[in-house]
């Protein structure tokens, strides 16, 4: 079978020509031109489009039959994009996951750590709560978990707790983490867990306005302080898209200087560039003048920084220079140019219902330094994973989640919370769309879904909230913001004030927050093929360097 479907895909969609044909004739044959793995973030969809088999998922080879399986449609969280998947799993376990077709968020594609990141589901699991007695975690039941956290939190003072959420919880259980929060009188809360200066203000300022469909209208675009390639597969593949079309994009990257399958001009390292570019001292400012849909993507290697305020508002200043944001007006159907790209599936949900520090509250950083200087005493970590645990050493420290991995390590009570294959949540992705999770498969041991788990703690601690069922927890989350009720829509942001120019703008380079595409949350960490892939691909490519490529 000689279609080539996959050496198109491979040049074409995925931008690495690593795949061929070899030989003659009857002799021609298929593969890569060189022995060593495929590099490309998007390989495994090769799988999809083989019309014969001779591509298949090599994890999945051989597990099952697939009239073996419970076949779910849902949601990817490994990345902020909200990939439509199928999950196909037996039992508790999850045994492939494949793409949806979704024409606005993914079209037909999902990216290589959607795919095949699954296996982490099954190894480092909370199954059992956890009491840390004598300096160590021993297994307890859910009843001696509650009393313990029931016996800390009495008498304290809310301004004494505090709450983080963490990359991939869903809405229902940060909406019940903070009312439960506000019940005990803390305002310390917040899901910036990088640390990001967005937030707080219009949803324009931290969504992906134009929408990922939107990149197809653009013919010049602006990032600062992203690699989508690794932070958002499809989105680079979009961009990629509108590249290869012979659209004349014209793409100008200040940040990290990393190959994006496309032709890009590298502009500059740091802040200083993006302010010529504001200010029209930059040659691409001309750019970003004479085109008719300029856009600009920030992203959080951008804002999850001490400046990121002052960079958001200059990247705003940015977008109305240029034009990058213009209303409906006769025939012109409107533009919004802005955009912010996350890396977190629970960011933007999060943002929307305001799990952030209000009344003087303390953020991310304010949290950590207050536990560290011993002016926190209690500190819940909701799958909060990607922070600094060594801060955490003086206060009472409640993790609830799915993985044994950073924030369990240090925790004095273990609540087992289900991942997001074994429940029905909402997520919103980075273009602000709402979108469901379903379950496809069941939670491990004594597990329990997370806003279940928070109802019943709740009743524990004599602030019961309200909610007996999820259709109750949703309704509410549509009183608190409407959106929640726009299931699957793109809802728009009102343009306004956001960022702030006050904030002196520092000198380091922007750098990319993701620092390995296969290991960047507790189920990839988990994985035993993503760390294959670490080994045979990012490694490996990395001993073959001579220090001669620059």
């Amino acid at each position: 079978i000689h279609c080539t479907r996959c050496v198109r895909f491979a040049e074409e969609i995925a931008g690495m020509p690593e795949m061929g044909a070899t030989g003659r004739g009857e002799h021609t044959e298929i593969g890569t031109y060189v022995e060593h793995a495929i590099q490309s973030e998007m390989s495994g969809n090769m799988i999809d489009i083989c019309p014969v088999g001779a591509l298949t998922s090599k994890p999945y080879q051989y597990h099952a039959r697939p009239w073996e399986l419970r076949k779910t449609e849902t949601i990817d969280v490994l990345d902020a994009v909200g990939s439509n998947i199928r999950v196909d799993a037996r039992g508790s376990e999850v045994l492939r996951v494949m793409p949806r077709l979704h024409e606005d968020v993914n079209e037909e594609w999902i990216s290589d750590r959607t795919r095949f990141a699954y296996d982490g589901l099954r190894y480092r699991r909370l199954d059992r709560p956890y009491v840390r007695k004598d300096g160590k975690l021993a297994q307890a039941s859910w009843d001696e978990a509650f009393q313990a956290i029931a016996d800390k939190l009495k008498g304290a003072k809310g301004d004494r707790i505090a709450a983080i959420a963490g990359d991939q919880c869903d809405a229902e259980s940060m909406l019940l983490l903070k009312e439960l929060m506000a019940s005990l009188g803390s305002h310390h809360i917040d899901c910036r867990q990088d640390g990001a200066k967005i937030g707080g203000g219009p949803r324009a300022g931290y969504i992906f306005n134009s929408g990922i469909a939107g990149i197809e209208q653009a013919d010049a675009i602006l990032i600062v302080g992203s690699n989508p390639r690794w932070e958002a597969t499809l989105i680079n593949a979009r961009i990629r898209k509108q590249w290869w079309k012979g659209s004349g994009l014209k793409v100008g990257v200040i940040g990290p200087n990393v190959d994006l399958t496309y032709r890009a001009d590298y502009l500059g390292a740091g802040p200083q560039t993006l302010k010529d570019v504001a200010d029209g001292k930059h040659p691409f400012a001309q750019v970003l003048k004479d085109a008719a849909n300029p856009m600009i993507i920030v992203g959080m290697g951008a804002l999850a920084r001490p400046d990121g305020a002052g960079v958001l508002a200059l990247a705003r200043k940015v977008a109305d220079t240029y034009g990058m944001v213009r209303a409906a007006a006769g025939d012109d159907p409107g533009w919004n140019g802005f955009n912010v790209l996350h890396t977190a599936a629970a960011r933007v949900g999060g943002l929307d219902l305001g799990f952030l520090p209000t009344k003087g509250g303390r953020d991310v950083a304010g949290i950590l330094a207050g536990a560290e200087a011993g002016e926190i005493d209690v500190v819940w970590l909701q799958a909060a994973d990607e922070i600094d645990t060594d801060k955490l050493a003086k206060p009472f420290v409640i993790y609830q989640g799915h993985h044994g991995d950073r924030g369990a390590a240090v925790a004095d009570v273990v609540l087992p919370g289900a991942a997001y294959t074994e429940k029905s949540a909402t997520y919103v992705n980075t273009e602000g769309r709402v979108q469901l999770a379903r379950f496809a498969s069941f939670p491990l041991g004594e597990a329990r879904e997370d806003w279940k788990i928070l109802r019943a703690l709740s009743e524990k601690l004599g602030k019961t909230l309200p909610y007996n069922s999820l259709a109750e927890v949703r309704r509410r989350m549509i009183e608190v913001n409407p959106v929640f009720g726009e299931i699957d829509l793109q809802a728009p942001g009102d343009w306004g004030g956001f960022g702030d120019d006050t904030v002196a703008l520092g000198d380091q380079p922007f750098e990319s927050p993701v620092a390995n595409f296969y290991k960047v949350d507790p189920i990839t960490r988990a994985s035993v093929t993503m760390a294959k892939c670490t080994d045979e691909i990012l490694e490996a490519h990395d001993k073959e360097r001579t220090g001669t490529d620059g």
